[in-house]
């Protein structure tokens, strides 16, 4: 009789390379090492002989920075999508797509269950299975941080370590960091350890070694650095008029942000499990990203189809936070949000300074703004007679008049 198949979400770090192990052994499974590739860079050498050594029956490392940026990057930051007004999602919009693959893999290799690592105090459990109910209803899902024996037997990292040990696990028992991070196209995430104290400044110079991605804005270039973004609705597709491909974009812009010290987050957010959380986040390219976008729906995008997609943003955060990409009301939000991008089409130009991202121009074929009917001067257009104020004034003041007039007659 053949074996069940287990399909695991792996990074290699110790917490997946004992819990690899531990699968293998608690379940009497084959389990299929799954890795997504979506900007981790260095973090995914050695991964392969990794997985293998440690009692994977077959590994998959799939490259999917080109679908992460494409189809899951861009059709947020079309939506404007800003948690709690400052987390650029960064961590919540890959797991859906790590989710997907692995469901896929789980499919085609006759896999009955999936696995991951995710505690079950964070975030990314509900994110992952959430994403695998949305696509394969039937698939049963593996979470052994919620599992009493796992936890028993793994009470801290001592025991992972010991066990890694006896079992020959290919993982360095080292010290761990002062904090956790997640690593991909669109950010970096750290937290816990010394930054579960919110008073714990990690701007101080003393902390500069932690930040991977962005120099500290007082270390930034002294000179300022201009660049252009071309839009074609709603997507940037080119970068100093060089089309590009949204991988490339994102890539690009990462490169220019760091540089500068763009894109650096410390906030106190609430995590969909009910707690606080202190989240430090670097996210260069998305953050020159979402200011150019915006900048090209101020020129573009009519003033009603604003407020009706700004509407949205805190609904439509909320959904990718949550882990809700493939639920129904999510997709019915992005269909707005596909057609209000119709006309945001043009070139933003940016002034890049230290830490800063200054508006320096925006132009557009299809412009809503016209100079003519904007001017202080005399219109040429005739488009505006500004004596129709007075009525349109006198309209709107009047539910004013008659809510004072009735609370003052009431005193």
């Amino acid at each position: 009789m053949a074996k069940e198949k287990i399909v695991l979400a792996y990074s290699g770090g110790l917490d997946t390379s004992v819990i690899l192990k531990w699968l293998k052994e608690t379940y009497d499974a084959e389990i299929i090492a799954f890795t997504a590739d979506i900007g981790q860079k260095e973090e995914l050498d050695g991964l392969e002989e990794k997985a293998l050594a440690t009692g994977a029956s077959k590994v998959y490392i799939d490259d999917l920075r080109e679908e992460f940026a494409k189809d899951f990057i861009y059709p947020m930051f079309q939506a404007g999508a800003l948690y709690e007004g400052q987390y650029l999602l960064g961590t919540s919009i890959a797991r859906p797509l790590i989710a997907k693959r692995m469901v896929d893999i789980a499919i085609a290799e006759g896999a009955t269950a999936i696995a991951h690592g995710a505690t079950g105090k964070g975030n990314d459990q509900v994110r992952f299975e959430l994403g695998a109910a949305g696509l394969a209803p039937n698939i049963k899902v593996i979470a052994p941080w919620r599992l009493e024996e796992f936890r028993n037997q793994f009470p801290g990292r001592a025991e992972m370590i010991a066990y890694a040990e006896a079992n020959g696990i290919p993982v360095q028992a080292s010290a761990a960091k002062p904090y956790s991070m997640d690593r991909n196209l669109l950010h970096i995430s750290y937290e816990s350890g010394v930054l579960e104290d919110p008073w714990f400044d990690a701007s101080a110079p003393e902390n500069k070694e932690m930040f991977l991605l962005t120099n500290a804005p007082e270390d930034a270039p002294d000179a300022p650095e201009y660049i252009e973004l071309e839009f074609l609705k709603g997507d940037c597709v080119a970068l100093n008029g060089e089309p590009l491909a949204p991988l490339q974009v994102m890539e690009k812009l990462n490169e220019l942000g760091g540089k500068h010290g763009i894109g650096r987050v410390d906030m106190v957010e609430n995590r969909f499990v009910g707690m606080k959380s202190r989240g430090v986040y670097e996210t260069p390219g998305g953050t020159i990203l979402f200011t150019a976008h915006r900048k090209m729906e101020s020129i573009t995008m009519d003033r009603e189809v604003m407020n009706v997609r700004d509407s949205l943003i805190t609904r439509y955060s909320t959904l990718v936070y949550n882990g809700f990409w493939f639920a129904p009301e999510r997709k019915a939000i992005q269909a707005l949000v596909t057609e209000s991008q119709q006309n945001v089409t043009g070139t933003v130009r940016l002034k890049l300074y230290k830490g800063n991202i200054i508006a320096a121009g925006v132009k557009s074929p299809v412009s809503l703004y016209n100079p003519n009917i904007a001017t202080m001067e005399a219109d040429p257009t005739q488009a505006y007679d500004q004596g129709d104020a007075t009525g349109f004034i006198r309209l709107n003041a009047l539910r004013l008049k008659v809510s004072t007039g009735v609370a003052e007659s009431a005193k």
